[in-house]
């Protein structure tokens, strides 16, 4: 068998699982959604990652006294909302900018299996559309209890909650202000510490 180094290779139209994931050689990063290949952006701009050290950094540090973990792309989260009968069952696999776990039982060696409780994306130009709407959809289905969508050229922060297995909208973060979190109700995050010097 022929290993697959790049992704010329793949068909794009073809529907995939995890398993076939696994077995990938790529240089460049992708996402199953639902079976279907999405090509990650090129490398994130500069604003992108000092918004998404700085949720990082104050995650971790907040965390280093509660039972939850912070990770960062590139992370695999394999989602599926079905019972679990071997690998070839998942069809989704994203890479959030930045996702919150408070199950450790959801953790593994190759990332995250299941929903992580709290995930944040980083609007590129290239990605807005995919994370507002696809990935928002995606999230919900699988039970992703809190949402952010940070837009950058903005200076917003969106936040979604999950309420009968649907999300609401909580607020729109546009000013200075603490920006509260409903899965850990007393992590706050100043608007200005996110975006100073974006």
């Amino acid at each position: 068998m022929i290993p697959i180094t790049d992704i010329s290779q793949l068909d794009l139209t073809k529907s995939y699982t995890y398993a076939d994931y696994l077995t990938w050689q790529l240089d460049e990063f992708v996402e199953l959604v639902r079976g279907k290949i999405r090509r990650m952006s090129p490398a994130p701009r500069v604003a992108h990652q000092r918004i998404s050290s700085r949720f990082v950094g104050r995650l971790y540090a907040y965390l280093l006294a509660h039972s939850c973990e912070v990770f960062h792309a590139p992370f695999d989260v394999r989602l599926t909302r079905a019972t679990l009968n071997g690998e070839s069952t998942i069809t989704t696999v994203v890479q959030p900018d930045v996702c919150v776990v408070c199950d450790p039982t959801k953790l593994d060696e190759f990332g995250c299996l299941g929903a992580p409780d709290w995930i944040i994306e980083i609007l590129s130009p290239k990605t807005a559309a995919y994370d507002t709407h696809e990935k928002l959809e995606l999230y919900e289905e699988n039970g992703v209890r809190e949402y952010w969508i940070v837009l950058p050229g903005e200076k917003s922060v969106v936040v979604y909650t999950l309420e009968d297995s649907r999300y609401q909208l909580q607020d729109t973060y546009y000013t200075p202000g603490a920006i509260p979190s409903r899965t850990l109700p007393s992590f706050r995050i100043e608007w200005e510490e996110v975006f100073e010097g974006v």
